[in-house]
């Protein structure tokens, strides 16, 4: 299949590069606003250049990737679904939820498939974490932890257009809970702190975050989030049944040292960044995007999903700010 891609930055290479590798694609179409970006993804991997998106959408392609800023995702995502090509959108749908839902509000009805990035659906643990708990292999849940800690802050301009952590970062956490148990968050309680960066400060957010989530069914979901964690890229989830508790995120190349007398787990180098971290699940998530646009599967995470995540970001971004718990249902109804 030919594939367009809109949007050439570091994920949208990444992309590219991954597109390229695949069996089921047999030629890339790509546009970016920098013509050095366009011109070196044709370099690498023989990708016809076009001008703008409309050109990629009328080129032919069968499928195209939005990797472009975030600001153009809602207009992206309607131009392809207009003109009938099934879309991959990285996340988030749009800068903000009240954007998010004109374009759920403007694609409804239309049989034009949309998925959106949240490559943790995609990784091998955290799948068959999924499928132990959909299984039942540890009965009834009562609480889930999930963690994502970056090595190191992005930059200052990339953290001052963000959004802010809940609604950047931790909204993979909030993603991958509702995926994994199943459940909706109802409530959320949120706190928050500043002791590295102080352009992060200087931007209204936090660097480090902790989550308390009450899901539907009473279960207790802590999310704990920061841009500082020197040792390494850090995303793990424990579940914990009233039979059985897994992880994932244990394994070898976790950026943790133990100090346990003779351990010597974990052994590995640990990950150092999300790429690294994630790689087969992108690579997979991809490969997920080739079957939605042939027709062998519906979108495995459609703008809903992206929206209730975002819901999840929203009122933990008001608890923050206002010291108290906060429902989904408030921040739903504005």
């Amino acid at each position: 299949m030919r594939i367009g891609i809109l949007g050439l930055g570091r994920i949208g290479a990444f992309h590219a590069e991954t597109l390229a590798s695949l069996d089921a694609v047999d030629s890339l179409v790509v546009a970016d606003p920098f013509a050095d970006a366009a011109r070196s993804a044709a370099e690498r991997f023989g990708a016809e250049i076009v001008d703008s998106p409309e050109a990629v959408l009328a080129a032919g392609v069968d499928g195209v990737v939005v990797a472009a800023a975030t600001d153009a995702h809602p207009s992206l995502i309607l131009a392809a679904v207009e003109a009938g090509v099934p879309v991959f959108c990285e996340k988030p749908v749009a800068r903000t939820m009240a954007e998010g839902v004109e374009v759920l509000k403007a694609i409804s009805g239309r049989d034009v498939p949309v998925q959106i990035g949240f490559n943790r659906r995609f990784d091998a643990a955290f799948v068959a974490a999924r499928a132990a708990v959909r299984r039942g292999e540890l009965g009834k849940l009562h609480t889930v932890r999930s963690t994502t800690l970056d090595p190191a802050p992005p930059p200052a301009a990339y953290i001052a257009a963000s959004g802010g952590i809940f609604r950047d970062c931790s909204v993979h956490d909030f993603d991958v809970i509702r995926w994994v148990t199943g459940r909706e968050v109802s409530e959320v309680y949120a706190v928050g702190g500043n002791r590295g960066a102080d352009f992060i400060r200087e931007a209204g957010d936090a660097d480090t975050t902790g989550a308390i989530l009450t899901l539907d069914d009473g279960t207790i979901a802590v999310v704990s989030n920061s841009r500082h964690n020197a040792r390494g890229y850090d995303v793990r989830m424990e579940i914990h049944g009233f039979t059985d508790s897994i992880a994932v995120g244990l394994e070898d190349k976790l950026p943790l040292r133990s100090v346990e007398p003779g351990a010597t787990f974990p052994a590995g180098t640990p990950h150092d960044f999300f790429m690294d971290r994630f790689a087969t699940a992108y690579r997979t998530e991809l490969t997920a995007f080739t079957e939605v646009v042939a027709g062998a599967r519906p979108s495995p995470c459609t703008i809903e999903d992206a929206l209730e995540a975002g819901w999840i970001a929203e009122a933990c971004t008001l608890s923050l700010r206002e010291h108290r718990p906060v429902t989904v249902a408030e921040v739903r109804r504005g």
